[in-house]
């Protein structure tokens, strides 16, 4: 069986991760950018972040330019907006698809596992997949799901 902790990926800052880092923590999937209606979810995503860290959870950010052209900018940029608009201290990643035959292997792999309402492919940016200790995924939210109504499916995968 297929875990997040098979998956590796780029870091905004370049550096190749390998989300077996991230084994046995409650891990949070979320497609961003910089230029959307969802854009302040930033700010609830890090207020998370800050909560359970310590009781092994983090958000994963992958900026997405796959939805209205609105994440326009290069990894830099996108590093800087998120540290200097919401003070982001979460892992964010380089630019990817989501959706597609380019689509980043992980993102493939959470579609696979929790379709949303419409079929499997994500929608639009701040998709948010909750990925338990054990790697396997939890839920599916859908970008108008605010971060902060996820703190209880949180704490429950926190718990087992």
């Amino acid at each position: 069986m297929t875990s997040l902790t098979a998956f590796s990926a780029t870091a905004i800052d370049g550096q190749d991760v390998d989300l077996s880092t991230y084994a046995g923590q409650v891990v949070l999937v979320v497609n961003t950018a910089s230029e959307c209606g969802f854009t302040p979810q930033y700010q609830g995503l890090q207020a998370l972040q800050e909560q359970y860290a310590d009781r092994g959870f983090t958000v994963l950010g992958f900026p997405c330019d796959q939805f209205g052209h609105q994440e326009p900018g290069d990894e830099a940029e996108i590093a800087t907006f998120c540290e200097r608009n919401y003070g982001v201290t979460f892992p964010m990643f380089s630019k990817i698809d989501v959706n597609g035959s380019d689509a980043h292997p992980l993102f493939t792999w959470l579609r696979q596992e929790k379709g949303g309402v419409l079929g499997s492919a994500i929608k639009w940016n701040f998709t948010k997949f909750l990925v338990g200790r054990d790697g396997q995924v939890v839920s599916r939210y859908a970008p108008t799901t605010a971060p902060e109504k996820l703190t209880e499916d949180i704490e429950k995968a926190l718990a087992d």
